[in-house]
């Protein structure tokens, strides 16, 4: 087998699983989504619909602090660092209640990676409250045929010993995506991606799902509830966080 075979080579919608997935597309495709339900990709489209102008960062640590700096914005913090000094954190619902900051840092292992490494193809946030949108955003760009195609991508979580560990919400979220593009003109998905639209198509109630699954029990077990139910919200956002410059913007 051709190492090419695994960039979906000849389909429009192609779709993959996590930093590796895109690497691997990304040469290969005109614009690439990534979809990283709880809480990436809800907190950018929470963060950019309020104003904010988002840096994503691959790591929460001091570098990330200097980085902040380095970009005159705010630094989101892990969600139990949360202060009335820094109220910004990975948690939507924190950010809801937060005071806007015209630019912040939001470090994140998953999908602030995923961005880092998809080179110079462009980049937009997809998830479940915005997948229509970006569908709308795709296809209005002629994006989602052989000859312009998509890449969407799934963060998935880790293991205890880093190992991606596929998230069945990051598959509904995409499949969203991909739904929602197949929907207004988007051809040729490959199998991976047509299996991802399937997905959520056949969810009987997608709340519930996200809601129950480990993911969503994690977060609901350590109080962030509410984390989930936003990120639920289906369709409710209409804006479609875009990298530019180094920050996710709202596109035109």
């Amino acid at each position: 087998m051709g190492r090419e075979d695994f960039s979906q080579a000849g389909y429009g919608v192609r779709f993959e699983w996590g930093t590796a997935g895109a690497k691997r597309l990304a040469p290969s495709v005109a614009s690439l989504v990534i979809v990283d339900v709880l809480s990436f990709s809800t907190s950018v489209s929470v963060a950019v619909e309020s104003g904010s102008r988002v840096f994503p960062y691959p790591w929460r640590d001091e570098s990330a602090t200097a980085f902040a700096r380095q970009m005159d914005a705010r630094l989101a913090v892990g969600r139990r660092a949360v202060t009335d000094a820094s109220p910004w954190s990975l948690s939507p619902a924190a950010l809801r209640r937060a005071p806007l900051a015209p630019r912040l840092v939001l470090p994140s292992p998953n999908g602030s990676a995923i961005a880092a490494s998809a080179g110079e193809v462009a980049v937009a946030v997809g998830s479940l409250r915005n997948a229509t949108a970006v569908g709308k955003w795709l296809s209005a760009r002629g994006h989602g045929t052989p000859e312009h195609p998509v890449g969407v991508i799934a963060a998935g979580e880790r293991w205890p010993d880093g190992t991606l560990r596929p998230a069945l919400e990051d598959l509904l979220g995409a499949g969203a995506v991909i739904a929602a593009l197949r929907a207004r003109g988007g051809t040729a998905l490959s199998p991976e991606s047509d299996a991802a639209a399937s997905a959520f198509v056949a969810a009987v109630d997608v709340a519930d799902a996200v809601a129950s699954c480990s993911s969503g029990r994690e977060l609901a077990d350590g109080g962030y509830a509410e984390d989930v139910e936003i990120a639920t919200e289906l369709d409710a956002c209409a804006v479609v966080p875009v990298l530019t410059r180094g920050a996710f913007v709202a596109a035109e």
